[in-house]
């Protein structure tokens, strides 16, 4: 396969930007469902005279279909898409990100979709589909799944869905709420989650952080107690990944505790914890539910973050060394990579 696209692309130089352009074209419709054509065209960044003729052709060759309503993929556009996908990874070069990131810090498996989800929320949509992809092919009967909140968690749950109800099943928030939007707080992923899959699920009505005195009385709760003991015991694992002063900026830290952070070099947040760029944990905060050593004892541990803003938080959190599959995209991966060849030795 290799061979045969290096021989086209010195017949037709410009073949595979034309076929990552309609390629993104057919993507963007697949996610938007029916979409504008002036919609689509700032998604997939080109002029609407350019994006018609682009169009043309793909209606020519019926993969997509257009009506009053706007546009959308046609069975065979559906299929194609399906199709490309291998070879899409290994034509735009994702299959070397994936395995180059796999070896940098020792994953098991890197999937990697095409883009940079700071400049697309169509490469964050892609990305939730195919994390959903990769967390219903790892649960197992009985399972136990633990789930972050954030905006790429809610991505990852509006893509969830299963052949057979999973009704033996569990989903649970890894944390209290964040005091920010209810639809991005993990109870609420966990619970979309479940709704989406036919399985079963517990909510955590908790704040996200407590002093010490509060956290022991709220354990005394036996509704809360047992809640916590469930996702304590998860099997898997899925969370996001935040640059670390924007994380502490939502989440309301006191100036003080941002000036801590920033003396002790943070750029990460994963789990409600602060790493720097070693991977070494810098800050936390007595909180209910998961904990780092919590994570050592769960079989699968998935982490989904993107953009290239976050490549440096990826690769810290990474190297703390718990991932075992990471769902990012294009960017960011570029991003991370960059930090390792310029860590010293």
């Amino acid at each position: 396969m290799r061979k045969m696209v290096e021989a086209q692309l010195k017949l037709v130089p410009d073949l595979l930007r034309v076929m990552r352009k309609r390629y993104e074209i057919l993507r963007q419709i697949r996610l938007s469902g029916k979409t504008g054509r002036r919609t689509l065209a700032a998604s997939v960044n080109l002029t609407e005279r350019s994006l018609r003729t682009e169009l043309d052709v793909l209606r020519e060759q019926g993969l997509v279909e257009i009506g009053p309503s706007g546009m959308a993929l046609s069975a065979e556009g559906e299929r194609l898409l399906e199709e490309l996908e291998p070879f899409v990874r290994e034509w735009f070069g994702l299959t070397r990100l994936e395995e180059a990131l796999r070896e940098a810090f020792g994953l098991k498996r890197v999937i990697v979709v095409p883009g940079d989800s700071d400049q697309s929320e169509a490469v964050k949509q892609e990305m939730g589909r195919a994390a959903a992809r990769v967390l219903v092919g790892v649960l197992k009967p009985g399972d136990v799944v633990a789930v972050m909140g954030g905006t790429t968690m809610a991505c990852v749950a509006s893509h969830m869905q299963s052949s057979t109800p999973l009704r033996d099943n569990w989903f649970v928030p890894a944390r209290g709420g964040l005091g920010e939007s209810v639809d991005v707080q993990a109870s609420t992923v966990a619970s979309e989650m479940a709704k989406r899959t036919g399985a079963r699920y517990r909510m955590l009505h908790v704040p996200d952080h407590l002093g010490e005195e509060a956290y022991q009385t709220m354990m005394q709760e036996p509704n809360v107690r047992e809640v916590v003991e469930m996702i304590r015991s998860a099997r898997i694992i899925v969370h996001g990944i935040g640059e670390a002063m924007t994380m502490a900026r939502r989440r309301k830290l006191d100036e003080r505790t941002m000036e801590e952070l920033r003396r002790e070099g943070a750029v990460a947040e994963a789990f409600g914890y602060y790493f720097d760029r070693s991977g070494a944990v810098v800050y936390r905060r007595t909180t209910v539910g998961l904990r780092l050593q919590d994570l050592e004892r769960a079989d699968t541990v998935i982490g989904v973050a993107g953009g290239r803003s976050k490549g440096e938080a990826i690769a810290a959190v990474l190297r703390y060394g718990q991932n075992d599959i990471l769902v990012t995209d294009e960017a960011a991966a570029e991003e991370a990579l960059k930090t390792m060849e310029s860590r010293p030795g």
